[in-house]
């Protein structure tokens, strides 16, 4: 993978669902399921980057795919709707990547992620030749939030967008510490490798 930190500014961005991108900046989570866009080159998943900022979604967030307690914090969209302005509070550094075929592995992973049963039944089936990608990612706050104004050319069924303009990632603060980070990533581990 390209190292995206040039000096200590990145424009590097992946984008996920608003509701995802708020649990890893609040510790709730370090999983991310992934298959990727529809826009994505060559049609596959690929990871490029190992550190990136977070971009929040909103268009595609479908609350009867997140467990309860996440469920309730979206609002669905109009298929479409852009918000004026993104917020980017954090970003992350992607410390493992896995390929998981094996549904039985995905459902143990399920109290480690925001996602329902459903979900991961619905990621396994699109694409069934395809892996689901388990990312684990530390989640870094950014010291000082940016407000970017939303480009066309950030939206579309794609994993990875480049910001026009490069964001400080110099000051952070990480969100788990070492240890508790180094924890979940042991039981994830576990599972996974069962």
């Amino acid at each position: 993978m390209e190292s995206l930190i040039t000096d200590t500014n990145t424009s590097h961005a992946l984008k996920e669902w608003a509701v995802a991108v708020n649990a890893l900046e609040q510790g709730k989570t370090i999983i991310l399921l992934r298959k990727g866009g529809i826009s994505e080159e060559s049609n596959r998943f690929k990871v490029a980057y190992d550190h990136v900022l977070l971009y929040p979604t909103y268009e595609h967030q479908q609350p009867h795919l997140l467990k309860p307690e996440y469920a309730n914090q979206v609002t669905p969209v109009a298929s479409g709707w852009h918000p004026e302005t993104i917020r980017i509070g954090s970003w992350a550094e992607i410390t493992d990547i896995f390929q998981v075929s094996d549904e039985q592995t995905v459902s143990a992973l399920l109290p480690y992620h925001i996602w329902n049963e459903q979900f991961v039944s619905d990621r396994l089936k699109w694409k069934p030749r395809q892996p689901l990608y388990i990312l684990l990612l530390r989640a870094y706050k950014l010291a000082q939030p940016q407000v970017i104004s939303y480009r066309q050319k950030y939206g579309g069924c794609k994993s990875w967008i480049d910001l026009l303009e490069p964001i400080s990632i110099q000051d952070k603060t990480p969100v788990l510490t070492n240890e508790e980070y180094l924890e979940q990533v042991g039981e994830i581990l576990h599972i996974i490798r069962k």
